[in-house]
């Protein structure tokens, strides 16, 4: 697991002034230093998970109400900070400042809502004894796990990483984040604010450093991992947790589709398709890549699509639709895939091979490409977009659920009721009818995919309880009618056992 956890790379290797200890992170639009970084060793990163279980006792005293009151203090210090800290995600991965400040207002409201519903998912809840336990309390609860391991990416390296961070937070854990080495000023930042929120205690920790870093916090006795990543690299993070039996939640790639009905509203569809398929460069695991369109409006969507986007650009201003590639290899696995699609018979309508300026790539549209291409089966993670035609809407969903991947998708149909009935064959973690990632926004709803997208679920009370241990919780209230949990049963007591169970459960 020497390779960096994640969509990341080890780019300061060539970099004059990185050493063994110390890494550089570089603006992806001119290569320039950001800032120099340490690279963790497992002596620190032991330190800090020390630290941080230490810190969690405090933080799991305070209970709900108290931690509520502090995390306020922290959405306020990330709020009042906005700009800086959009200035930060502008410069390490070259999105324009508008993207970067909307991540900030996402990662806000995701804590505020995890604050604010923590004691309402979590705390203790009675539960039907049923009637042969009649005589019995019983309740469940949901404790801390205790230090959780954040690993994050580098494409939103707030929004995302913080829907680990604030919910393993307000469910009382204490944190220790790993951020991606080509972002790690946005996660030194986070400790920063961290640290007016609740000066001396060490509850949230940021380290960073390259891949061996990432290890070693899989293996520094964390009580879960929190991933996010490419499929490939989520395996070796498993492989990293079984040795230690250390649970983990993993949000991997997706190759998102796209399901255009022939009652569409054209004009909102292609909207969001655009949006979808070159916001923040494409670089974002639910975006869109794929898109099946029915054959009565397919040739009218893709001239709507071609028209919304031939005027669209990458570019290193604010004033750019968007920015960089900010992983610097992505940009080969980007071209080859047009080449594969190309070769096997496919049309670029829009762009094409003449798309790639260094590490800017300006939006390409394919059509007619071969299911079997890589342009269809593999993530893209760049502005280029798939766009097909398909019989009716059963071909699209058949089409869609070929994947390997399932994290989300996106319908859009003139009736609410056949979107939901489409949303509901499709074999993903979270659709959106009628708009492209309207979920981020929804904090109560939990997000995370299927298959090769991953497993786990952050966000959403489902968010919260993933970062907690169950207990459940049986009081005797007097002794059973039936006393069957003894090693001396009176045969009157089984007798009636026998027919109560032939009464209640036995065909008559």
């Amino acid at each position: 697991m020497t390779e960096q956890l994640g969509r990341q790379s080890t780019s300061t290797s060539t970099d004059p002034k990185s050493d063994d200890h110390t890494f550089a992170s570089l603006d992806p639009r001119n290569d320039s230093v950001v800032a120099q970084h340490p690279i963790a060793d497992q002596q620190e990163i032991e330190k800090a998970v020390a630290a941080a279980r230490t810190a969690s006792k405090w933080w799991d005293q305070l209970g709900f109400q108290g931690r509520r009151k502090v995390l306020g203090n922290f959405r306020a210090a990330i709020a009042t900070h906005a700009e800086s800290m959009a200035a930060i995600i502008s410069a390490e991965t070259g999105k324009p400042s508008d993207d970067a400040l909307l991540e900030v207002m996402l990662a806000v409201e995701h804590l505020d809502w995890a604050a604010r519903n923590a004691q309402k998912v979590l705390r203790r809840r009675r539960v039907g004894a049923g009637l042969i336990s009649a005589n019995q309390s019983a309740s469940v609860g949901y404790r801390p796990m205790g230090v959780v391991g954040v690993i994050g990416p580098w494409n939103y390296p707030l929004y995302t990483p913080m829907g680990s961070i604030g919910y393993a937070l307000a469910a009382g854990n204490a944190v220790v984040f790993k951020p991606s080495e080509l972002s790690p000023g946005v996660g030194v930042e986070l400790a920063r604010l961290w640290n007016i929120a609740a000066p001396g205690h060490p509850v949230l920790q940021t380290i960073t450093g390259d891949g061996k870093t990432g290890a070693l916090l899989c293996s520094s006795g964390v009580d879960k991992i929190a991933f996010t990543g490419s499929t490939a690299t989520a395996k070796r993070v498993m492989a990293a947790c079984a040795d230690t039996l250390t649970p983990l939640v993993a949000e991997c790639g997706g190759k998102d589709a796209m399901l255009v009905d022939s009652d569409a509203n054209l004009d909102a569809a292609v909207s969001f398709a655009a949006f979808g398929a070159v916001g923040n460069g494409g670089q974002t695991c639910a975006g869109v890549e794929r898109i099946y369109v029915a054959a009565p409006v397919y040739d009218a969507f893709l001239s709507k699509l071609t028209a919304a986007l031939r005027d669209a650009h990458a570019g290193a201003t604010d004033s750019s639709t968007y920015g960089p590639m900010t992983l610097g290899k992505q940009t080969a696995i980007v071209r080859g895939q047009i080449e594969d699609a190309l070769s096997r018979g496919a049309k670029a309508v829009l762009g094409g091979l003449d798309s790639f300026n260094g590490p800017f790539i300006d939006p390409i549209i394919l059509t007619d490409v071969p299911e079997d291409s890589t342009a269809i089966t593999e993530e893209t993670f760049g502005p280029s977009v798939v766009v097909n035609k398909v019989t009716d809407m059963n071909e699209g969903i058949e089409r869609a659920n070929a994947s390997k991947y399932g994290l989300g998708a996106s319908v859009f149909t003139k009736s609410s009721s056949k979107g939901r009935a489409i949303a509901e064959k499709l074999e993903c973690g979270v659709v959106t009818v009628n708009s492209v990632l309207g979920f981020a926004g929804i904090a109560a709803l939990p997000f995370g995919g299927v298959g090769d997208s991953g497993f786990g679920r952050i966000h959403g009370a489902d968010g919260l309880r993933e970062f907690s241990s169950v207990k459940s919780l049986a009081v005797q209230k007097f002794s059973a009618p039936l006393d069957l949990l003894t090693i001396e049963r009176k045969a009157r007591d089984m007798k009636i056992s026998r027919w109560m169970l032939a009464k209640r459960h036995a065909k008559s």
